[in-house]
């Protein structure tokens, strides 16, 4: 099932799809349906739980390692996010004023479903509670250390939308044969597959859960296979991974003057 959170008549609902439409789950509207274009898409999460922890994966593709040219890690390379970085489908990205090289990442991201503690690799994909699609947009200008993805690369308000659809493990067999695909104002710039991970999902969860309780809602963005392109105000962006979803950005200029990084 494809689970959406979203904003419609004054108020936020959960819903599913059906038929091509959002059926609603809100106890005063249940049964209703309304169109995709007529709601404003949220991050679909709260059916599950706010994050209270999302985690995200640097280098986890070794086509992408090579292409910023680096050795593939040895063990996974993570970073934490915070929430206010993640947007809804159909959703503006702000591009900070002066920056000279910021890209998408089209990623898959896990969606734990029940706390997770020392999880054995074996028993890891019955914690996911679904799967939806994340771009993780970075902003090269601002990296210090390819290994340590700083606050100002992967963290900004806006850089990180999800979605439109939680879909559930169930309806996922198997989370290593995805195919996944960007386009930019309709060309396609990046293709690759999730069997290409150089850490799996059930590795990753494993990993984490050796030292970290994930909690339910919890995300891990999985890492992005190579052809990542700058992307400039105006830019229709648009991150597919198959079975998931097709999740569309733009991209917009900062107010001019409103980033004091920008050196302007």
């Amino acid at each position: 099932m494809k689970h959406a959170r979203i904003a419609w008549a004054g108020a936020v609902h959960d819903a599913i799809e059906a038929d091509g439409q959002l059926e609603l789950l809100t106890p005063a509207f249940t049964g209703r349906r309304v169109a995709f274009d007529e709601v404003v898409w949220l991050p679909p999460l709260a059916p599950i739980a706010r994050p209270r922890t999302v985690l995200a994966l640097g280098l986890n593709y070794a086509d992408h390692a090579k292409e910023l040219a680096f050795k593939a890690p040895e063990e996974p390379l993570a970073f934490v996010k915070g929430e206010a970085s993640l947007i809804g489908h159909r959703a503006f990205t702000v591009r900070p004023e002066g920056v000279r090289f910021m890209h998408y990442e089209c990623e898959l991201a896990v969606v734990i479903g029940q706390p997770a503690k020392r999880v054995k690799k074996a028993d890891a994909l019955q914690y996911v509670a679904g799967y939806t699609v994340a771009n993780d947009y970075a902003i090269r200008d601002y990296l210090e250390n390819w290994y340590r993805p700083n606050l100002k690369v992967k963290n900004r308000d806006t850089c990180t939308p999800i979605g439109p659809w939680l879909v559930d493990a169930a309806d996922v067999p198997d989370p290593q044969a995805l195919a996944l695909r960007t386009t930019v104002n309709g060309q396609i710039t990046q293709q690759g597959n999730t069997k290409d991970m150089i850490f799996d999902v059930p590795t990753l969860i494993e990993y984490f859960s050796r030292f970290m309780t994930l909690m339910p809602g919890d995300l891990i963005l999985t890492g992005t296979p190579d052809g990542v392109v700058d992307c400039q105000p105006g830019d229709v962006v648009v991150t597919e991974i198959e079975g998931i979803g097709s999740l569309t950005n733009t991209i917009t200029a900062e107010q001019k003057g409103s980033d004091p990084d920008s050196g302007q």
